[in-house]
């Protein structure tokens, strides 16, 4: 089973060495790592051409936006299974996309996820959040639950049959994606109860107050693309769950 990760970068000179390390010392050797890079102006091009043939597809050029990017690396993308890790980001070890490949061939399932940790900018080995995405239901959808985005891994069969992510909305697009592909078209993931990616703090629907309200909006705005009924206080309900990942990662540190 071939897995395709791919890689978004704008300007990441200081991080993206250390995603790529994190996707080359896996220890499943079928995998073809793909990075989108959206013509950067700083060293990223140059640190990502030093790794050679072992980064299989370097695609550089103008893009539309995060989502867009995104699409082009599913596009470009030859892999049975699609994963994403960007630039600021890496792989937890070096078993997990063993451990993921593993999930799929004993459930045969067509989506895999598990969790996420949120670490310090400059200092990776500081956690800020945990993650813990816990099983799937359509209930906790409702209330603004999704499979952490770059914790799931997708068989691009997927992706053929359901779309791609929508350009038209510009922060909460992988919400959109996940709620069209689980919840409206029925395709049940399994979950791994491991931390697959490592996000360093400072996402962009965390940078400011305004893309914090887009984002809620955008979730909302999903349920009524997909022709869903939702209540508008899932606007409400999605930030709140992440009170309660703060307040785990507390209770984890006290212990």
């Amino acid at each position: 089973m071939k897995v395709s990760i791919v890689t978004i970068s704008f300007n990441s000179e200081l991080t993206i060495s250390k995603t790529i390390e994190s996707v080359l010392m896996q220890d499943y050797k079928d995998i073809e790592y793909i990075i989108v890079d959206g013509n950067s102006t700083d060293n990223t091009n140059m640190i990502v051409k030093s790794y050679g043939s072992k980064i299989h597809k370097y695609i550089r050029e103008n893009d539309n936006g995060l989502y867009d990017a995104m699409n082009k690396g599913i596009k470009n993308s030859s892999g049975e299974v699609i994963g994403f890790i960007n630039s600021d980001d890496f792989l937890e070890s070096e078993t997990i996309i063993s451990e993921v490949v593993e999930t799929f061939k004993k459930t045969k399932t067509d989506i895999v996820f598990g969790d996420k940790k949120y670490v310090d900018r400059f200092d990776i080995n500081k956690t800020n959040r945990y993650w813990a995405a816990g099983e799937f239901s359509i209930a906790k959808f409702k209330y603004g639950w999704m499979p952490p985005h770059l914790s799931t891994y997708i068989k691009k069969e997927i992706y053929t049959k359901f779309g791609l992510f929508r350009s038209d909305l510009k922060i909460a697009a992988d919400y959109e994606l996940l709620l069209r592909i689980i919840v409206k078209n029925k395709i049940k993931p399994i979950y791994l109860p491991k931390v697959i990616a490592v996000m360093r703090s400072g996402g962009i629907s965390n940078s400011s107050i305004k893309n914090r309200l887009i984002s809620l909006y955008e979730v909302y705005k999903s349920w009524r693309i997909n022709k869903m009924y939702v209540s508008p206080f899932i606007m409400i309900f999605k930030p709140l769950r992440k009170v309660f990942q703060f307040s785990k990662l507390s209770f984890k540190n006290k212990k």
